[in-house]
């Protein structure tokens, strides 16, 4: 039997599903289900209930479970250790991360550390916040990179940096005629703003009802670019990440005005599977932006 064998029937049972562990590991539905009735020949048990309609484990597939998590466990640590007498740092890394995050604020870190460890990939996917956490539960990915993180038991978070809320408007906007805005008279004005499933929308919503602000936006979006397009045509007003206004502030399709008196901010971490073994091309990624975000808030 080989490692592969245990991997895959882990991402089964983490997953729930034999398509999802057929996709984790680049292989068909039918070779998962193959998988898993080669293993109950071998051990001579029977694994997973199939007289249930949702996935269950017998007693013995649980325990086969644990087994099969332990030694991928030492498997993955047998790698690094000898990564690290070599002194390699190779690999690929996966990441999953939301939009706003992956187009304007990841780029230029991934960029510095591709140039310091060429032999490292760095796969990068988008995808909606709450499944970000799903990739890292399911071993989809190595990291996740999320806005206001939520902690989990079976998650490891490290900080990565905080970015500034500011308040976007169409350069010809009445709000943008000022240095600063006051939080209160955005009261009155279209506002544009994320789904409410978003936790940027839900942070905004937290600071009007701090504020008893009731503002109910005239459109939603799910995206960071969508947003700043409406704004653009002057459908609106929105408070939005200032890392992810960059170039249209440079361009002058929109304004970027900070707000008076106070400063909001987003928090980026990221995100481990709790107990994970990262290798050392993995360490080296996160030290990189873990010291390179510190030091961008320094700058702010």
């Amino acid at each position: 039997m080989q490692i592969e064998n245990f991997k895959i029937f882990a991402d089964l049972v983490e997953t729930k599903s034999f398509s999802k562990a057929a996709k984790l590991n680049g292989i068909t539905q039918s070779a998962v289900s193959q998988q898993a009735r080669a293993m109950e020949r071998t051990f001579k048990a029977l694994m997973v209930d199939r007289s249930q309609k949702q996935f269950n484990l017998t007693r013995e597939g649980q325990r086969i479970y644990e087994a099969a998590k332990e030694i991928l466990h030492v498997y993955e640590k047998l790698e690094s250790e000898l990564q690290e007498m070599k002194k390699v740092i190779s690999g690929t890394i996966r990441i999953s991360t939301i939009y706003s995050i992956g187009l304007h604020e990841l780029p230029p870190y991934v960029k510095r550390f591709l140039q310091e460890f060429p032999s490292v990939n760095v796969r990068i996917e988008y995808r909606r916040s709450n499944l970000v956490y799903e990739d890292i539960l399911h071993n989809a990915v190595d990291f996740g990179l999320v806005a206001f993180p939520q902690k989990q038991r079976q998650i490891e978070m490290i900080p990565f940096r905080n970015d500034r809320l500011v308040l976007i408007t169409h350069p010809n906007h009445p709000l943008a005629k000022g240095t600063v805005v006051d939080l209160k008279s955005l009261a009155g004005h279209k506002f544009i703003g994320f789904d409410p499933d978003i936790p940027t929308r839900k942070a905004v919503d937290s600071i009007f009802r701090d504020n008893k602000l009731e503002i109910t936006p005239v459109m939603e979006f799910d995206n960071i670019e969508t947003v700043k397009r409406a704004v653009e045509i002057d459908h609106g007003i929105a408070i939005v990440p200032q890392a992810t206004v960059q170039q249209e502030l440079r361009q002058g399709t929109l304004c970027v005005v900070p707000f008076k008196g106070k400063e909001f901010t987003r928090p980026l971490a990221i995100l481990h599977r709790k107990g994970r073994v990262l290798t050392p091309a993995m360490r080296k990624f996160v030290e990189t932006l873990s010291a390179e975000g510190a030091a961008a808030d320094a700058r702010e």
